[in-house]
């Protein structure tokens, strides 16, 4: 059952994450005009809103110029993903489930890429009109998500082999004869 789960798990966190992404997205075109913003927490107006944008470049509006570009790297990711996966040993929980929420978001853009030629971004967080986070899906937060549960999984994962190779701080006393 454990090894079952772990095979399918990367596949479970795409499968949803795209769901709602497409869900989403297709909620915001169906509900917004382009560059049409609604808050839908009025008490929150001030921080959050939601705003319909078609982004041509990468996660959070940046390479605006590049769009073809990212479509590739998508499914270069994708494929990448799809093969590494089961090479990942087993008990790599964190690991897997990480890679299965940059697959699902990263399918969830190709997706709009492929049917839209761009892709709807409309989470928006911002003080007022002074301080604005780029625009963005859940596919971007998914992403930007599994990329920092790797991180920090490989980064404890150093720490922990550097304790493991680091010389005792209490050497064995010599043993006297």
């Amino acid at each position: 059952m454990q090894k079952t789960f772990q095979r399918i798990l990367l596949f479970l966190i795409a499968a949803l994450v795209i769901i709602a992404d497409q869900i989403t997205k297709e909620a915001i075109r169906a509900a917004l005009a382009p560059q049409e913003s609604v808050a839908p927490l009025p008490a929150l107006a001030d921080f959050f809103t939601l705003i319909h944008t078609q982004n041509t470049g990468a996660a959070f509006g940046m390479f605006k110029q590049a769009g073809g570009i990212f479509t590739l790297i998508a499914i270069i990711v994708t494929a990448a993903i799809v093969y590494y996966y089961p090479r990942i040993p087993e008990g790599q929980i964190g690991i897997r489930a990480a890679l299965g929420l940059q697959l699902g978001g990263a399918v969830g853009n190709l997706i709009d890429r492929l049917l839209f030629g761009t892709v709807t971004d409309f989470i928006f967080f911002h003080w007022r009109d002074a301080l604005n986070a780029p625009i963005f899906n859940l596919a971007d937060l998914s992403i930007t998500s599994g990329v920092i549960v790797l991180a920090l999984l490989m980064w404890r994962e150093s720490i922990e082999e550097h304790k493991t190779q680091t010389p005792s701080a209490d050497p064995v006393a010599p043993q006297h004869e």
